[in-house]
């Protein structure tokens, strides 16, 4: 890592240090385009559990509160399909040694949030979701809930991603994220009852089978309880190439809805020097037990900025991206609209 020690998230090159020293260990070889700008992509290993009910590991390890918990097991070597409405916990190819002073947070990739796929990292005692302690070491685990699709997934699949850390990084700035309900197709309802996605099949699904369009008038949107949305934001988002931003929900007083996933943005991420000025936040929106009516740029979820602790060497898209320079966009898995 670099010599500077002043608190930040870790660019790729200080990522790819700490596999080198052995801080990050993987069963297979790390792939070529595994890390980020700042986050590391983490990846399914074979063993999986369908379990009876979620949890926290506390003063257990994992494996130790799965045996409590475990209704079967899957082989992922071979593929499985993961249900709609049923909780897993999987092993992850990835394991930690982190050193004194580094922490770590995972969320969710982009292309898993705009498929409703709900997944919350585990380590060995770990008292909250997707925090991992500073100087942790031990496995990393997964929790899997698909919430409208069924999907099938294998070893390999990268279903989330780790930021780490020095130190606890300043909040640079907190800026609110409208949303985009101006006319024409606005955005798409998750169908319900619909096939299986394939979460390793790039540009594979017909859209029309799994989304509906939905066309505002007036600038208004009314949510339904429990469906399903992919929204837009009404402003560009771009994230300077020295810092790192994660979206965060607001506070569930300004309105009966959530973003339903946080998501991290690396750097370079809508700028011009990264070629993707003017791309668009997309917003995985679901409301609460009551009906809620969102109105065109409102504000649904806010950007937090984060330093980090030098440039990266690449920059996001440096390595090809579905989503620089992105409008409204569904998932990667998924053909354009209307091909």
């Amino acid at each position: 890592m670099s010599d500077n020690n002043r608190p930040g998230i870790l660019p790729n090159q200080s990522i790819e240090t700490l596999i080198a020293q052995g801080s990050i260990l993987s069963e297979d070889r790390f792939d070529a385009d595994q890390v980020q700008p700042a986050s590391l992509d983490l990846r399914l290993g074979s063993r999986c559990w369908r379990v009876r009910a979620s949890f926290l590991p506390g003063r257990h390890t994992v494996a130790e509160r799965i045996r409590d918990v475990a209704m079967h097991e899957l082989d992922l070597s071979k593929g499985a399909v993961l249900e709609r409405g049923c909780v897993y916990i999987a092993e992850l190819q990835e394991s930690l040694a982190l050193p004194p002073g580094v922490s770590a947070r995972a969320n969710p990739k982009s292309s898993t949030g705009r498929v409703d796929v709900f997944v919350r990292l585990l380590s060995d005692r770990g008292p909250a979701f997707d925090d991992v302690a500073e100087g942790y070491a031990g496995p990393t685990y997964i929790e899997i809930a698909p919430q409208t699709f069924s999907v099938l997934v294998r070893r390999g699949t990268r279903l989330n991603q780790l930021r780490l850390k020095r130190g606890a990084p300043e909040r640079l700035r907190i800026e609110n994220v409208g949303v985009d309900l101006s006319d024409g197709i606005a955005g798409f309802r998750a169908r319900r009852h619909a096939g299986v996605i394939d979460l390793d099949f790039v540009d594979g699904h017909d859209p029309r089978n799994f989304w509906e369009p939905l066309l505002p008038r007036g600038g208004e949107l009314l949510l339904d309880p429990g469906e399903f949305y992919i929204l837009a934001s009404k402003q560009a988002v771009e994230i300077p190439v020295l810092e790192a931003a994660e979206m965060t929900p607001i506070d569930p007083s300004v309105g009966e809805f959530r973003v339903h996933y946080a998501g991290f943005f690396d750097p370079g991420f809508g700028t011009d020097e990264a070629h993707g000025k003017g791309s668009r936040g997309v917003l995985e929106v679901r409301s609460h037990e009551t009906p809620f009516i969102l109105e065109d740029g409102q504000t649904v979820a806010r950007l937090v900025y984060e330093p980090l602790t030098e440039r990266p060497t690449r920059l996001y898209g440096d390595l090809g991206s579905h989503y620089q320079r992105q409008g409204l966009k569904l998932s990667k898995h998924f053909r354009a609209w209307g091909e």
